[in-house]
Parts: structure tokens; C-alpha cells; sequence
């Protein structure tokens, strides 16, 4: 069986699906990789490293041509290209990668014409088998640390406390918003930093952790917020209204404010309010990690920093693209991991009863497979 390494195509994204480390294993499994030239240039990863591992270096045609499956970084609607390369690809196929499932696109359209079997590695399930294939984990675990270095470049201030003999600086105050993964690791990267570091979630289980990373847990009177598989729930607007009332308080008195609440498959909710901003000192930043999804934070601008009353708001657009040589290691593991269990040792006959692979999959043989994303790509869910 052939695996397909296609270069990507989407402005911005220099992360590569394997890399070269991961093909021996594969190998092993019976698996012939093809890498289209270049593919892994813009992450690190030069063609002689392929070729050093096994990979046969082919053209994008080719590779479309031969792959029984293409692994992507960017597919189908998560790509600017997803539905030229759906339309190339026929029923024998297989496409696994990052999909967007969220939402109707064309591109789903043109898998299912072509009875395309594909799987949306968003879709992994937050499970302990899973673990060492959740794309979204590994993307997020470098945005978090990410989200720190981008306040700490754009704040006028440093982040530890100093003692000179002009005199002493004092430490820059973090306040992380939400604590997920992303969350995690921007208190642990502040923290090593030297930041006196806050962190506030809706879900109160997490406080243990923020505690234990050398954070304090801020608490508000509310209702928990926890959700399905690790993550938050989507709650109503008098929710998030109290919650803001609450946390004007706090955020007034911090340096850098990194926010990282999302939930897939639905807009980001607001967080930081204007007169929030407005209620900061001129000179504080604040770090949208959400940024993609509608921002936390009003008055986000996706991709830009824009300066509200003094205070600069990052809104940074695909943070793992920006650390590409690291974060397409780790989407290399995660992708070959899920090959590995995608398949039959004895066989290679696709796994259709691993409840992974069932979590996953998208579309088989020209037909929609998953609840949710039927839902979402048929617009029928927001």
C-alpha cells in the first residue's frame, strides 16, 4: 500500500505530514511513502532526508495518481485547494488530515461524487488510546507556548523580576484564559519565564493543575462548565455576561492576557469585552489565541495586531505553521500513529469497527459517516 506526502498548498502553511523520521516505521507496517519533491522544505525537512529514509520523491501528479492514501496537513475544506485535490481523487482512495468538518464546503461535495473514504483528524476522540494521535493536542500544546513569546515581544515590559543597582523590576503579571491544553502550556512557558502567572477556567477540576504549575486559579461564582471528552460547553449568554462582570476585576491589573477558549466546531466565545480592554493599562497586550475561530477577545482582527485604548491585541493566525520544523514532528507521529491503527497488521483491510477510526471518518463510498459532521456540512448544525 502507498502513502501519498503531498506538499501543502494553503498561503501560510509550512507544516509537512511526515516527516522522515516516521517512515522506517511505516516501512515496516508494509507501507511504500511517496513524498512529492519539497514537501518538507519549508519545515526543515530537505528531500536527501526522505530519500535517506526510504521515501521515493515524486511530483504532485504522481503522487495523486498512485497514493492509495493521501496524508495532508490541510484537506478538503481546511485547505484553499481541498476541492481541486477532492475532485483528482476516486473511490479507491483515502484521504486522512485535517478536514474543517464545521461547516458546507465544496470540497465534501467532490468526495462524496467520487465516493472518497476521508477522515478528519480534528474529529479525534480525547481518549487514552488516542492521545498519541490528537492532532489538536500537539498543535495546541505549541500555540500555548507560542501565545507566551508573541505577549512577551510585543509587551514593553519583561517578564521576570530583576534586582539592579538602579533598581528592582518587578514581575510582569500573566493572566492565562482558559486552561486546556493551550492553557497549559502558555502558565508553564510564563511561568519558566519568571511571570507571576493567574489562570481561569470554567471548568473548576482544573484547578489542581494551574495550582501545581506554579499558578494561582482564579475563581469566580459560577457554574461549571464542563463538557464532553476535556472539553468546555457551550453555555448561554447570561453565562458569559455574569462571567465578564466578574473578571473586569481581574484583568484590569494584568500585564498579558492570553486567551485560548475554544469549542470545536462553533464560534469562539467573548471573553474580553472592550471596556475590559478599556479598563487596562495603556501598554498591556492581549493574545487571541482564538483568534481563527472569531477571536475572545471584541475587536480581534484575525491575523493583525490592532491597538484598542493602548492596549495591543494579537490575533495570530495558524501559531504551528510558525514552529513548523517541531510541530510537523508531531503531527508526523500523530499521522503515522493513525495509519498504524487505520489498518489491519495481517490484512492492511481498514479497521472499521476501531472506534477510533469510526470517530474519525468522514465520508465512505459516497456517503456521509459522521453524525456531527453530517450535520455541519450539510448546514443543518452551527
Amino acid at each position: 500500500m502507498k502513502l501519498g506526502v503531498l506538499k501543502e498548498t494553503t498561503a501560510g502553511e509550512t507544516r509537512v505530514a511526515l516527516v522522515p523520521a516516521h517512515i522506517p516505521a511505516l516501512q515496516k507496517r508494509g507501507f511504500e511513502v511517496l513524498v512529492e519533491s519539497g514537501a518538507g522544505f519549508l519545515a526543515g525537512y530537505e528531500d536527501a532526508s526522505y530519500k535517506e529514509k526510504g521515501a521515493t520523491l515524486l511530483s504532485a501528479n504522481e503522487i495523486i495518481k498512485q497514493a492509495d492514501v493521501l496524508c495532508v496537513v490541510r484537506g478538503a475544506a481546511a485547505s484553499e485547494d481541498g476541492e481541486s485535490l477532492a475532485k483528482q481523487l476516486n473511490k479507491k482512495q483515502l484521504l486522512v488530515g485535517m478536514l474543517e468538518p464545521y461547516q458546507p464546503h465544496p470540497s465534501f461535495d467532490a468526495l462524496l461524487k467520487n465516493q472518497v473514504t476521508s477522515f478528519s483528524l480534528e474529529m479525534i476522540p480525547r481518549t487514552t488510546r488516542a492521545q498519541s494521535m490528537d492532532v489538536l493536542s500537539s498543535m495546541a500544546n505549541l500555540a500555548g507556548y507560542k501565545s507566551v513569546l508573541l505577549g512577551a515581544d510585543v509587551s514593553p515590559k519583561m517578564f521576570p523580576m530583576m534586582m539592579t543597582a538602579a533598581g528592582t523590576i518587578a514581575a510582569a503579571k500573566v493572566f492565562v484564559l482558559g486552561v486546556g491544553v493551550a492553557g497549559l502550556q502558555a502558565i508553564a512557558t510564563a511561568r519558566r519565564l519568571g511571570a507571576l502567572v493567574y489562570a481561569y477556567d470554567i471548568r473548576p477540576e482544573v484547578k489542581e493543575q494551574v495550582l501545581s504549575l506554579g499558578a494561582k486559579f482564579v475563581e469566580f461564582d459560577l457554574e461549571s462548565a464542563s463538557g464532553e471528552g476535556g472539553y468546555a460547553k457551550q453555555m448561554d449568554e447570561a453565562y458569559y455576561e455574569k462571567q465578564r462582570q466578574l473578571m473586569i476585576e481581574v484583568i484590569k491589573d494584568m500585564d498579558i492576557v492570553i486567551t485560548t477558549a475554544n469549542v470545536p466546531g462553533k464560534k469562539a466565545p467573548i471573553l474580553v469585552t472592550k471596556a475590559m480592554i478599556a479598563a487596562m493599562a495603556p501598554g498591556s497586550v492581549i493574545v487571541d489565541l482564538a483568534a481563527e475561530r472569531g477571536g475572545n477577545c471584541e475587536g480581534t482582527v484575525p491575523g493583525t495586531t490592532t491597538v484598542i485604548d493602548g492596549v495591543s491585541l494579537v490575533g495570530p493566525l495558524n501559531i504551528p505553521a510558525s514552529i513548523a520544523f517541531n510541530a510537523s514532528a508531531l503531527y508526523s507521529k500523530n499521522m503515522a500513529t493513525f495509519i498504524e491503527n487505520l489498518f489491519d497488521k495481517e490484512t492492511q483491510a481498514i479497521r472499521y469497527d476501531d472506534d477510533i477510526v469510526a470517530a474519525t471518518m468522514i465520508s465512505k463510498e459516497g456517503s456521509l459517516t459522521h453524525e456531527k459532521a453530517t450535520q455541519w456540512i450539510q448546514g443543518g448544525a452551527n
